[in-house]
């Protein structure tokens, strides 16, 4: 049996891995949402009405990220779709702030869900009003009474609220106000000023109706979903292994890990965890939870100054000091070199002097790495070296990468930390 055991090994790691990644990946709703009722409740109550009574309505869901929005939403539509007059009935459509980024691409996209490519062809409208109406009035099936109900779900609503004149929002939310065609519009947003970003013609026509996710768990509770997020189901096909890893160290080091907040550990966190199981470490350790997190938090761009050499760095630094003297005003890379050259002529002994031309490289380098942008991305006629430019990086950040670097000569931390260039 044992000889038996030693062959399964990188079979069970393997099979534990792709159960665990598939669970995080694709997450399967729950029957009912974990300490979520009333919001539950509200929202199919809400849905029900446009679906059956075709009642328009207009909803945003307002918490944190993490905080169970897409869950609560995706449970209440599978109820929704599960009742018998809005199963072929009811036409979603879903939106998303970070991929429809104007009013025109959106349309599209609402026209692409509804099937309604062909019935728009090739005609041409004077507005989006025109063509979102059209659009609702190719859904009616003959009189008023059996209008199509149509959900629009708007994922990050925040964002929709950045778009020219605010167009989709003002026409979406004026048709959920009249009696043309039932309408229910959900937005999902972490942002609680999210009304103040809108303007007063849209929010006159918003029903200012708003349902808000605040966790409620406590930490024994979140620790037990967490932990049932990473235990290995009953029907293993080893249960020695399913047993040795549900029994693992994590388990027990997730209650001293409660000096971070609840909610710190996301399906990434958990994926990353994962992913760091191998033949010679088949079972999860606190340190793999550590580890996870640490990565996730860790600064990208201050992992990136730890790879510059050291010419880089300085001129990093002298762009860090042209922002302090001329409080955050764009630089270009005349003035960056002669703030290096008076650095230079300064500590002559302990840092090598540099060409313009090999500064230059070093500079068009980090502007590869976009630690710096141009202020005008446009086309320039200016001269490469009197183009405008910006650092990319935040004080903090620069000091820190600064306190990290492998061998950082004393000079150039002195230059850093002093007031003066």
């Amino acid at each position: 049996m044992s000889k038996r055991r030693s062959l399964t090994e990188a079979q069970c790691v393997s099979l534990a891995q792709k159960l665990l990644r598939e669970r995080l990946c694709h997450q399967k709703l729950p029957d009912r949402p974990l300490a979520l009722d009333s919001q539950y409740k509200h929202l199919l109550e809400l849905l029900r009405r446009t679906a059956v009574h075709g009642e328009s309505n207009s909803v945003l869901i307002v918490g944190p990220r993490g905080s169970g929005k897409t869950m609560l939403l995706g449970c209440v539509l599978r109820e929704l779709m599960s009742l018998k007059e809005a199963q072929k009935n009811v036409l979603l459509v879903e939106l998303n702030g970070l991929l429809q980024t104007d009013d025109k691409i959106a349309l599209k996209e609402i026209t692409r869900q509804l099937h309604l490519e062909n019935v728009v062809g090739d005609k041409v409208f004077g507005s989006f009003a025109e063509n979102l109406a059209f659009l609702l009035e190719a859904l009616k099936k003959g009189d008023k009474s059996s209008s199509r109900p149509v959900v629009f779900v708007l994922d990050e609503f925040d964002l929709f609220a950045h778009h020219k004149n605010q167009t989709l929002l003002y026409n979406l939310l004026d048709v959920s106000q009249s009696a043309q065609t039932p309408v229910a519009v959900l937005g999902l947003t972490c942002r609680l000023d999210v009304l103040e970003l809108l303007e007063k013609r849209v929010k006159s026509r918003f029903s200012h109706r708003q349902i808000h996710l605040f966790s409620s768990l406590s930490f024994a509770q979140y620790v037990d979903a967490v932990r049932a997020q990473l235990s290995l189901p009953p029907d293993f096909p080893d249960p020695k292994f399913s047993d040795a890893w549900n029994h693992s160290s994590y388990t027990q080091s997730l209650f001293p890990l409660s000096a971070f907040t609840a909610g710190i550990f996301k399906p990434i966190h958990l994926f990353l965890s994962v992913s760091r199981v191998s033949v010679s470490h088949s079972t999860l350790h606190e340190a793999d939870l550590l580890e996870a997190s640490r990565l996730i938090s860790a600064d990208s761009k201050a992992i990136i100054l730890h790879g510059l050499s050291i010419l880089e760095l300085c001129l990093i630094i002298a762009m860090k000091h042209l922002n302090d003297t001329y409080d955050g005003e764009p630089f270009n890379f005349q003035m960056v070199h002669n703030e290096f050259k008076k650095f230079i002529q300064r500590k002559s002994h302990s840092i090598h002097k540099f060409e313009k031309p090999v500064v230059m490289k070093a500079f068009e380098h980090l502007l590869q790495l976009e630690l710096v942008r141009p202020v005008d991305s446009g086309v320039c006629k200016v001269q490469r070296e009197y183009q405008l430019m910006r650092l990319m990086l935040e004080h903090g950040q620069v000091m820190e990468a600064l306190q990290r670097y492998p061998q950082c000569p004393t000079d150039v931390k002195q230059w850093a930390l002093s007031a003066f260039a």
